[in-house]
């Protein structure tokens, strides 16, 4: 389906669907996490079990845990032909409706990972004009959006690319090159997912928590382009953070999710955090976090989400899930209770 001229217009100006300081009713952080790997761990053979050592299913290990939401990532065309793909989230997503869970997806807009390093345009969108690419934008968030919907899920919140901290969908969507065509990307994705899930809130997603000045930049871009947004996301790896201890980095983060606050007036959300598996602090670090998500001023810490604890040690190199080579939970999940 595609844009009219008006919605477009619409769209550019940030006239659509909301104000720009929308009001936000408060309520207890989400506790909740990415575990778009699920099917592809299973698939592999491999299973789960909780922290006693019973073998569940990993949504029911969240639920024990006091997780109340998932988070599901979303490729165009991924280059297996499923996993990430839009068969593959209806498929986990049904089982987040089964488990009383709510759901959260993530729009990468590519056919692979999305991040500050690369945002590569999906393959069948790589020649597109900008407007084609709006309108892909578009038809894409929708095509997936009413999967879900018509498989009897309700989304709760979508997230309007991934770790966008230069913008998405290189070059056109750069916006080091060109905020405006990435506002513009922006609203189109915002206008998108409304036109499914009225209800569902918008999240525009960066990495790095720790830096404000890279916040700032985007999100005054953002506003000042006409962009919408609901929620600000952040990833927050506080090992990771160069130059920074995790005490520091940990701080940081509720400073800046504080100045999002001020500045934007929208409620802030870590939508990715991830220790390292075997840390001897990783309970202490992670907890401190769910602490400082609910101590955001004016009760605007929206919520927090472990990105993929159910992946064993090394999964695709990753070594800050919550399993431990048995795939058996580490104490890191104690820190959702």
């Amino acid at each position: 389906m595609k844009l009219s001229n008006l919605q477009r217009l619409l769209a550019g100006a940030g006239l659509l669907l909301a104000p720009l300081f929308a009001q936000h009713s408060l309520a207890a952080p989400v506790k909740g996490a990415d575990v778009s790997w699920t099917s592809q761990i299973e698939d592999n053979g491999y299973k789960y079990y909780n922290r006693s050592g019973v073998q569940k299913d990993v949504f029911a290990i969240m639920k024990e845990q006091g997780m109340t939401a998932v988070r599901l990532r979303v490729w165009v065309n991924p280059a297996d032909g499923w996993y990430n793909g839009t068969q593959d989230v209806v498929a986990k997503a049904r089982r987040v409706k089964a488990a009383g869970l709510k759901l959260m997806v993530d729009f990468h807009y590519s056919d692979t990972w999305a991040d500050p390093g690369k945002q590569t345009k999906p393959a069948a969108w790589r020649n597109y004009t900008f407007q084609q690419l709006m309108d892909a934008v578009w038809n894409s968030t929708r095509y997936t959006l009413q999967a879900i919907k018509d498989a009897g899920v309700t989304v709760d919140w979508v997230q309007v690319g991934n770790e966008t901290n230069n913008g998405m969908l290189w070059d056109d969507g750069k916006a080091s090159v060109n905020m405006r065509n990435y506002a513009w990307l922006t609203n189109t994705g915002y206008n998108a997912v409304k036109s499914i899930y009225s209800g569902a809130k918008v999240i525009v997603h960066l990495a790095n928590c720790h830096d404000n000045a890279n916040f700032r930049w985007i999100f005054d871009g953002l506003r000042n382009n006409g962009a919408q947004f609901d929620i600000i996301g952040a990833s927050n790896y506080p090992t990771n953070a160069g130059g920074y201890t995790w005490q520091n980095a940990n701080t940081a983060c509720l400073n800046n999710l504080n100045d999002m606050v001020s500045r934007y007036g929208v409620p802030v959300m870590i939508t990715e955090i991830g220790v390292p598996w075997d840390h001897s602090q990783a309970y202490t670090i992670v907890k401190d976090m769910v602490t400082k998500v609910g101590q955001v001023s004016g009760g605007k810490g929206a919520g927090i989400f472990y990105w993929e604890p159910q992946a064993r040690p090394g999964w695709q190199g990753y070594t800050l899930g919550a399993m431990d080579n048995n795939g058996k939970a580490t104490a890191v999940w104690d820190a959702f209770k």
